[in-house]
């Protein structure tokens, strides 16, 4: 994570960026890693939950979904208030904010209120991950993107990686203090993003001109780079960036990813669980904790690599999906070593493509326009998160098979894989955007 990298011939703009890459990318991880803790951790509990309070099948999918509807909804305004009022502020209050919801599901009592919290926790959310795609947009130039963001991703596969175990041991906590383990679960998990906002804000700097850790000449070298690039953008207002073909074109890409995502990860404990004969504990989510583990190795390195072949960026991201949507598929049907290698494949490919995708938008747009596209596209991922543990759902009881859900997955995996090949063809097929 520490590594230093070369991405230019200027020595002095490679000080920058090294620079940067230390102060930033450790709090971006760290970050994302107790976010998406918060954002999971309900797999594990959906067992326990369902005999405590009665948490049914569909309430279980609607919570885990509505998450993603809230961050639909407020997910643009979010990333347009970044904007305005800078990272500082606004990265550290969301997470101390979010911090404080997820620690409060832990005393619900009933389904209304852990669909209310789960919609809540959404919104608190919302500007967290386009805010931290804006600010790696703010401080990194192009060459240097994909790697930031793909050390950035490393949180998912660390955060189900460890925090698997984490969770499985904190419901083994059940009784202490007459409480269910879920409960312990949920606030132990969710605390330290109220002490990590905190320090946030006096951690971060909003831009390069305001950054307290580079020199006087090594800001201007990172200043005169990026400014140098956002002329190469298509500079355009708010309005024509959601009126782009190309954008919505990417937004489109993005949700089906998601579908992808979030259609395995919230089921993946009691998959895992359903295949070993187990319930949900210590010992499934340990097994359930490998995929994420092996996925790690795809995120540090395929984005990596397609930073140093970024004409093969769009063929590296439909080889992704395509490994995804085949792990998805077999999965369903093979035995259960064979099955939990193929959701090894899978995770690698919907997470190592995340990175590369991110570099997509910041060639197309600057500015404003840049922090609302990001923002629709990932207004977009969240409305297909919504949908996608309702999708398996629906899949396995109209199917009346636990494998439909899977199957369903899969051939939306394909269908990405076929957008981001397109992708491809109008990119090179036009030299200006085109609008709707």
């Amino acid at each position: 994570m520490m590594a230093k990298n070369n991405f230019y011939t200027d020595d002095v703009l490679n000080s920058a960026i090294n620079k940067t890459w230390r102060r930033l990318i450790p709090f971006m991880f760290i970050l994302y890693f107790v976010a998406f803790i918060d954002r999971v951790n309900i797999g594990f509990a959906k067992q326990a939950m369902a005999a405590d309070i009665g948490l049914s099948e569909s309430a279980f999918a609607l919570g885990a979904g509505i998450f993603f509807a809230a961050y639909a909804i407020f997910g643009i305004p979010a990333n347009l208030l970044m904007n305005k009022i800078g990272a500082q502020k606004w990265l550290s209050i969301t997470t101390a904010i979010w911090g404080l919801l997820s620690a409060a599901i832990a005393l619900v009592t009933n389904e209304t209120q852990f669909v209310i919290l789960r919609f809540l926790l959404g919104l608190g959310e919302a500007g967290f991950y386009p805010g931290i795609l804006l600010l790696a947009s703010i401080y990194f130039p192009n060459k240097a993107r994909a790697s930031v963001v793909g050390i950035f991703v490393l949180g998912v596969p660390f955060a189900l990686t460890l925090g698997s175990p984490i969770s499985g041991a904190l419901l083994e906590m059940h009784g202490f203090m007459g409480q269910p383990g879920w409960f312990w679960m949920f606030m132990l998990e969710g605390l330290p993003a109220v002490a990590i906002g905190l320090f946030g804000y006096f951690y971060l700097d909003d831009t390069p001109e305001k950054a307290r850790f580079l020199s006087a000449e090594e800001k201007r070298a990172l200043i005169a780079q990026l400014a140098s690039e956002r002329q190469q953008t298509e500079t355009q207002t708010v309005g024509r960036a959601f009126r782009s073909m190309r954008v919505w074109h990417l937004a489109l890409v993005y949700g089906t990813i998601q579908i992808s995502v979030y259609g395995l990860l919230f089921f993946l404990p009691s998959q895992i669980a359903s295949l070993m004969g187990e319930t949900i504990g210590f010992k499934a989510s340990l097994v359930a904790a490998i995929p994420w583990a092996f996925s790690a190795f795809g995120v540090y390195y395929i984005p990596r690599y397609a930073d140093r072949n970024p004409a093969s960026r769009i063929a590296i991201s439909v080889a992704c999906m395509l490994a995804a949507a085949i792990g998805l598929m077999v999965s369903a049907w093979a035995a259960p070593v064979i099955a939990i290698a193929a959701l090894c494949v899978c995770a690698v490919g919907f997470l190592a493509v995340q990175p590369i995708f991110w570099t997509f938008p910041a060639q197309a747009l600057s500015g404003t326009a840049l922090a609302a596209g990001i923002g629709f596209c990932t207004t977009m991922g969240a409305f297909c998160s919504f949908l996608a543990p309702l999708i398996r759902v629906e899949a396995e009881q109209l199917f009346s098979s636990d494998k439909a859900g899977l199957m369903v997955l899969g051939a939306l995996t394909l269908v990405c894989a076929l957008l981001i090949a397109l992708l491809k063809e109008k990119r090179a097929a036009a030299a200006v955007d085109h609008t709707l």
